[in-house]
């Protein structure tokens, strides 16, 4: 079912895991501190770009160990064939690009969002301020918010609840690998559980990307990052067009 492990590849699910564990069974405190939160939050820190792709939903908790499963499997899957045809270092790039870019993208719709927020709260005569000093999860003070409205109430709370969610997961790094594999391999046809059907693989992205753009516009996102996924799939196939594209370049 799965292809042999490549050196990255099992690197990559070994780190995954052994961060998994001591997050969850030895220092939980570790998600605050690895998990990545908004760049204007008080709470984040510049390593979380790179962080964040290491750590997963914890145990109990959202979709629990699902998370970390669903996503070390698929890496498994598709991992070790690109990795195999792009060799190690450009797989290293793609996978470690798409992530960022995943993160990139992500907090540029929160940012709109945010900022929307920030705005309606101000003409609110809301201090906003205030809020982003409350959402540091060091913060041990009044957590009373002076608004005055039902609506600057709602949007209060809804602001500091933005400020204090975390991204997590290594899902954009990892759907920056399926669809450099689609890039690669556009009409292999892959088999997803309860499809009794192939489906090429070029159909599957391309599909999954609409899917989540549209589950990400309408606000139907379960508590999952789907502009986070779109942007490491659009840099996945970007990188791996470029590398196909340059695999015979003479110097």
């Amino acid at each position: 079912m799965f292809p042999k492990l490549t050196p990255i590849t099992k690197n990559i699910i070994i780190i995954n895991v052994v961060i998994y564990a001591i997050a969850n069974f030895v220092y939980p405190n570790l998600y605050p501190l690895f998990q990545a939160y908004f760049p204007l939050s008080p709470n984040f820190h510049s390593w979380q770009i790179i962080t964040h792709m290491f750590m997963h939903a914890p145990l109990g908790q959202g979709y629990g160990i699902m998370h970390i499963l669903f996503n070390m499997m698929t890496l498994w899957s598709f991992g070790p064939v690109l990795e195999g045809i792009l060799g190690e270092k450009k797989y290293v790039i793609l996978y470690f690009v798409s992530g960022l870019a995943g993160f990139v993208l992500f907090n540029l719709w929160n940012y709109y969002e945010i900022h929307q927020l920030m705005t309606s709260l101000t003409s609110e005569g809301v201090n906003v301020a205030e809020i982003f000093q409350k959402a540091n999860l060091n913060y041990a003070g009044n957590m009373s918010i002076d608004a005055k409205t039902p609506l600057a109430i709602a949007q209060s709370q809804e602001l500091y609840s933005a400020l204090l969610s975390p991204m997590l997961g290594a899902s954009a790094a990892i759907m920056g690998v399926v669809a450099g594999f689609a890039t690669l391999y556009p009409d292999a046809k892959l088999y997803m559980m309860f499809i009794p059907i192939g489906i090429k693989a070029k159909y599957l992205v391309i599909g999954f990307v609409v899917v989540s753009f549209f589950l990400q516009i309408t606000g139907r996102t379960l508590g999952i990052a789907h502009f986070a996924h779109i942007g490491g799939a659009i840099a996945g196939y970007l990188i791996a067009r470029y590398f196909a594209r340059n695999r015979y370049r003479i110097n």
